[in-house]
């Protein structure tokens, strides 16, 4: 029995014939980055990499999970924690438990004023008449000027509207030109955009307000609100922007828990190892690298695959504590799925519609929810 269960251990490996990664549309770079590398992978490792473009963040998580259509999902922290929790058009649908088997990229934001302008830092924002640009048809922009900026500094929303003067702009583009143009005093951005390469050769020039990474109680108010973003300085974008306190969205790598946990280990394995030979693939597969991982698993509170977690301890980059906030993770990751399943369940059995926008549904999803911490930025 011995022999038989050595012989079972030391088994080679074997990949499977094709491994499936869905990303956001064609023409993101989440596509065209996945594509870089896989097609190095396929090289490397004799494994077909098909990476499959879906738009719709609500279908690509039904053809993950349910359908099981693809091994790989890149998605960002901010849309993994809606599924989890139900969130708009989420809350409707089965929940799932998912991993993290590696990082992916980064998108930095911050907030730019005009080169000449006479705000210096971030507690000069708290002045009257400031001209602030807001993208009107961006849902989670408006929450940021208008409500997690307001908190950084130790306003209300409140407070916001009546001392700030709110410019609407019809586009991304427009909100941030908005503010070299001179109709607005400050906007919120992404330094890796081209209007922000556009901005920066303006003859004023542009500044990035500082938000000191290190003010944690600043940050937990604005967490509060942006739940799954992460204070970073920015290293990546204008070159104005290099250094300066912001804040990054996250894009992972995310398994279901029934992938292969040594399938898992092996994918992480090669990410590290080839990084150098993938990294130029596409500019944001140099995000890729284990030092990108390493600091991002400081912050997050999405828990990881067992077998990229085999790897990390192999190489001495995931410690006693990391397996302290990670069970923690689980737990509250089981403990969402239960009660969002145990909503649908009721729903169906009482014969409610189960949609995302019939309030009888949503009364049970909210009283089946009501209570359970969501998940959030760690701080510690």
């Amino acid at each position: 029995i011995m022999g038989f269960g050595s012989f079972a251990l030391a088994k080679e490996f074997k990949w499977p014939p094709l491994i499936r990664i869905t990303t956001a549309g064609s023409q993101t770079a989440s596509f065209a980055s996945s594509n870089g590398w896989g097609a190095k992978f396929s090289e490397s490792m004799g494994v077909q990499v098909r990476v499959v473009p879906e738009d719709s963040e609500v279908r690509r998580y039904v053809r993950f999970t349910e359908g099981k259509e693809f091994e790989l999902n890149s998605v960002t922290d901010a849309v993994s924690t809606m599924a989890i929790e139900g969130g708009i058009g989420f809350a409707d649908k089965r929940a799932y438990p998912f991993r993290t088997v590696w990082y992916h990229n980064d998108t930095p934001w911050g907030f730019v004023v005009r080169g000449d302008s006479n705000i210096k830092n971030v507690q000069d924002l708290k002045r009257k008449g400031l001209r602030v640009s807001v993208a009107i048809g961006q849902a989670v922009m408006i929450t940021a000027i208008k409500e997690a900026l307001p908190a950084f500094i130790g306003w209300t929303p409140e407070e916001a509207e009546k001392n700030w003067t709110f410019i609407p702009a019809s586009s991304y583009a427009e909100n941030c030109r908005n503010v070299t143009d001179g109709k607005a005093d400050l906007a919120y951005m992404s330094p890796i955009s081209a209007v922000a390469y556009e901005m920066e050769a303006h003859p004023a020039k542009i500044r990035w307000i500082n938000l000191p990474v290190e003010d944690k109680e600043a940050w937990k108010r604005f967490i509060q609100i942006r739940p799954t973003v992460i204070p970073t300085n920015m290293n990546i974008g204008v070159p104005s922007a290099i250094g300066v306190g912001a804040l990054t969205s996250t894009f992972l790598y995310a398994v279901r828990t029934d992938m292969d946990e040594e399938m898992a280990y092996r994918l992480a394995k090669w990410l590290h190892l080839n990084y150098d030979n993938y990294k130029d693939t596409h500019a944001i597969a140099q995000r890729m690298s284990l030092k990108q991982f390493r600091e991002y698993l400081n912050y997050t509170s999405l828990p990881v695959a067992d077998g990229t977690i085999r790897y990390l301890k192999e190489i001495g980059q995931w410690t006693a504590a990391d397996d302290k906030w990670n069970n923690e993770a689980i737990a509250l990751m089981d403990r969402w799925i239960k009660v969002r399943n145990a909503a649908l369940d009721e729903a169906k059995a009482k014969g409610v519609k189960i949609h995302w926008e019939n309030k009888e549904y949503l009364a049970i999803l909210e009283k089946h929810t009501k209570g359970i911490p969501v998940f959030m930025t760690r701080l510690d």
